[in-house]
């Protein structure tokens, strides 16, 4: 007994010093250690009457034995009752091994409600039957899988939104519809604006892997906030969360479910989850369906590098040693070939190079940038800009993708060699606000009127619709003269006419042939339209 004491103090105070599990798990550990102290040493019986002789057969089994009384202690030949250790349901511990890769990573995450259905069926077919197709797009996905499944795993998200950029896009950055979606996760313009992607002369943050996922990621949360089901969500992603939601009031009124499947959507809305379904299905079980998945890594593809000044984009590839392809294969939100620090101050490179980068730009004393941006002052024409920025009108035209017959309004931001005039970093608001502004170049043909009795320069301009000064400079005049009547006065005027004729003969031509079927025809398209215009734009796309 005195033993059992003893163990008791030198247990006691830890245990107290413990709390919660580790408590328990110290108690569970304790127990069999103590309870085989007692069973060598002690033993308790019950109380034994008066009279009553006590042999070593009478003591009775642990299990029966009453705690209060004085402890007996046994004779040594008494053999010991065997221990026996009570079972333990221990919860569940899950596993610690990492993926083996990216794609075993992904169908850990995987948790949304499957589809099984004929349209999912089908859509795994087309894909089966293209493995070129299928090896291509994994392949490209490699690139930027990783960082989309980081960001879906920190706002837990399910991981089959890491596979919509397949459906998108086929994960091709630079991909444009037909209504301007454009990118991995294909924004439309206006919804790219409203989630603070930059749209300019000088970048397109719809492309823009970082920005774009995360716009994307925001985008999604929101619509399932709204539509409390992943389903829905997707659907409101591909055809315009105003539709979905008037599709499912259509149904309310009619006494009808109002489910993914439910509803009444265009075709290609109708196929946008069944195409995802196919594509989880193949990630998850590629063995089940014969298909081949490139092997991608559990680990980063590339790494973010700050630019603290302007930096051509083929410096930055020679320094960081990587194709200039690649560094915009990364990169893709640049239209231009400089790297504006105000405006991206971050750029993307493959994890190693990134090391490369730093270490050779710290050993690099030549100049960063041979361009910079030049805001036109006034209207002009490109050959004047040119001339302004001391380089050729084709140089200019080609950097700045402008087309033929086209004058620059003012504030336009063009892209520009560097010069002694122009010889600076581009400033923050013409980085992130930059536009290209043209309007058609006006034609004019040579004209001789006379003079009407009493008419001056200015009136004779004012009659034709040009500036008295013109009118003054094209025939050696003061725009103050008074002209005589019937004096023969040279004007260049706006070929309107002309204009107008060859403006007319491509399109309304035809209409005013058949000018009552084409307005009754129009309407109902009109009217479709409004209500179908975001799965027009993806269509185009896939």
């Amino acid at each position: 007994m005195e033993e059992r004491f003893s163990m008791n103090s030198c247990i006691a105070p830890a245990l107290a010093r413990l709390r919660g599990g580790a408590r328990r798990l110290a108690l569970t550990l304790a127990l069999p250690a103590v309870l085989a102290g007692c069973a060598s040493t002690v033993s308790v019986t019950p109380p034994v009457p008066p009279g009553t002789v006590t042999t070593p057969s009478a003591v009775p089994s642990t299990d029966q034995a009453v705690v209060g009384r004085a402890p007996v202690r046994l004779s040594s030949d008494v053999p010991l009752s065997e221990l026996t250790v009570a079972p333990m349901d221990a919860p569940a511990v899950a596993t610690l091994a990492a993926p083996a890769d990216l794609w075993e990573r992904i169908r850990r995450g995987l948790a949304m409600n499957n589809l099984d259905d004929e349209l999912v069926r089908q859509h795994e077919q087309w894909y089966l039957s293209r493995p070129d197709y299928i090896q291509r797009m994994t392949e490209r996905s490699s690139r930027y899988l990783f960082h989309i499944v980081e960001e879906i795993e920190v706002r837990g998200m399910p991981m089959e939104l890491a596979l919509l950029p397949f459906i998108e896009s086929a994960f091709n950055p630079q991909a444009v519809s037909s209504a301007r979606a454009a990118g991995m996760w294909q924004f439309m313009p206006a919804t790219g604006a409203s989630f603070d992607l930059k749209q300019n002369a000088f970048r397109d943050d719809r492309r823009d892997v970082l920005a774009s996922t995360r716009a994307a990621l925001d985008y999604l949360e929101q619509l399932h906030g709204r539509f409390g089901d992943w389903h829905l969500a997707l659907a409101a992603y591909n055809w315009g969360q105003g539709n979905v939601n008037r599709a499912i009031t259509r149904n309310q009124r009619a006494g009808l479910p109002t489910g993914y499947a439910d509803l009444n959507m265009p075709a290609e809305t109708r196929h946008y989850v069944p195409k995802l379904q196919a594509v989880k299905n193949i990630v998850a079980h590629p063995e089940r369906y014969a298909a081949t998945l490139p092997d991608i890594g559990n680990h980063p593809f590339f790494d973010l590098v700050s630019v603290e000044r302007d930096m051509d984009v083929a410096l930055i590839a020679r320094l960081a040693e990587v194709e200039e392809s690649d560094f915009r294969a990364l990169n893709p939100s640049l239209k231009q070939p400089l790297v504006m620090a105000a405006g991206t101050p971050n750029v993307l490179l493959p994890w190693d190079n990134a090391v490369i980068f730093q270490r050779n730009l710290k050993l690099y004393d030549g100049p960063l940038a041979s361009w910079t941006a030049w805001v036109v002052p006034t209207t002009m024409t490109v050959a004047q800009a040119a001339k302004h920025a001391g380089v050729s009108e084709a140089e200019l035209r080609k950097a700045n993708a402008i087309p033929p017959r086209m004058r620059l309004r003012a504030g336009s931001s063009l892209i520009v060699p560097r010069n002694g005039k122009l010889d600076r970093d581009v400033p923050a608001h013409v980085a992130d606000n930059g536009m290209l502004s043209l309007q058609p170049e006006v034609t004019t043909r040579r004209v001789v009127v006379k003079a009407r009795k009493g008419e001056t320069v200015s009136r004779l301009a004012s009659r034709y619709g040009v500036s008295a000064a013109s009118v003054a400079q094209w025939n050696r005049l003061s725009a103050g003269s008074t002209l005589k009547t019937g004096q023969r006065v040279t004007l260049h005027l706006p070929q309107r006419a002309k204009a107008t004729t060859s403006a007319r003969s491509t399109k309304p031509v035809k209409p005013r042939a058949t000018s009552s079927k084409t307005a009754s025809s129009k309407k109902p398209t009109i009217k479709k339209s409004s209500t179908a215009k975001a799965p027009s734009k993806k269509t185009a796309r896939q």
